[in-house]
């Protein structure tokens, strides 16, 4: 069976590796972006030019979709596409996300907190919520996945990141919570937490804290180096495997140990 599925924020990071993942264990591929700024984050979001470069790095196997995962009309679509171009919908992943941060929670713009937590949460929401009722009319269900991105600051509190963190808690909130609605459909859900990568969003967590390179990162990291985007991708392809099929509401460290302690 040709598996397909949708991963949002694919087009650079952990997003573009996942893509690259799934298709190497015979996934066929919608890749969302949104492939413009956001005027309350403070770096560039990805471009049309690298969401094309990961469409043609696959050929027929990836299908690129510029698309906003806070609207709920742009996720609809994709799942549309999906299930029109390729036939089906098998997996979703939901890799979208920003950081913004650098004060004191009562210092943040209201702004800068909303454009976190719509992106982040609600943008893993509209994932889930166009998703699953076509995921649920498959015959064989029991290949269904959904997976978020979320991050060892959902597991722990990070000095002037308390948005990033309290929304990346939410995801795995939510995909507890949305794991045990599906319990008994054979449709899993887990979230993924990496540590620090080499993406980004790691790059605008260095300027937050005025460092002047990420590889400061690597000190909180108990392996002692960054991680690279491919494998957190790796531990999300696992999830969207038949060998994950006992896994549900699981929330995964990928984080070289950065929250054992």
């Amino acid at each position: 069976m040709n598996r397909v599925a949708i991963v949002t924020g694919a087009a650079r990071g952990i997003g573009a590796a996942t893509v690259d993942a799934l298709v190497n264990d015979g996934f066929r591929v919608v890749a969302v972006d949104r492939c413009r700024d956001l005027t309350d984050i403070a770096y560039p979001m990805a471009t049309p030019a690298e969401l094309d470069a990961v469409v043609a790095r696959h050929g027929d196997a990836v299908l690129g979709l510029v698309g906003d995962v806070r609207s709920a009309a742009d996720m609809s679509l994709a799942v549309e596409t999906a299930s029109r171009h390729f036939g089906r919908l098998d997996a979703v992943v939901a890799c979208a996300g920003v950081i913004a941060g650098g004060v004191p929670l009562w210092e943040m713009t209201d702004e800068s907190w909303d454009a976190v937590w719509s992106v982040n949460v609600l943008g893993t929401r509209r994932l889930i919520e166009a998703a699953v009722p076509i995921m649920l009319q498959n015959t064989d269900r029991s290949h269904g996945r959904v997976v978020a991105v979320a991050s060892a600051a959902g597991q722990m509190g990070l000095r002037h990141l308390a948005a990033y963190s309290a929304a990346k808690h939410a995801v795995i909130g939510m995909i507890r919570g949305v794991s045990m609605d599906l319990a008994e459909t054979g449709i899993t859900a887990n979230a993924v937490c990496p540590g620090s990568t080499r993406t980004p969003i790691l790059d605008a967590s260095a300027k937050i804290y005025g460092l002047q390179s990420v590889e400061a990162f690597a000190e909180q990291m108990p392996i002692g180096r960054l991680l690279e985007p491919s494998e957190p991708a790796a531990m999300i392809a696992w999830l969207c495997s038949p060998a994950s099929s006992a896994a549900t509401g699981g929330v995964f460290a990928v984080d070289g140990g950065m929250t054992v302690n």
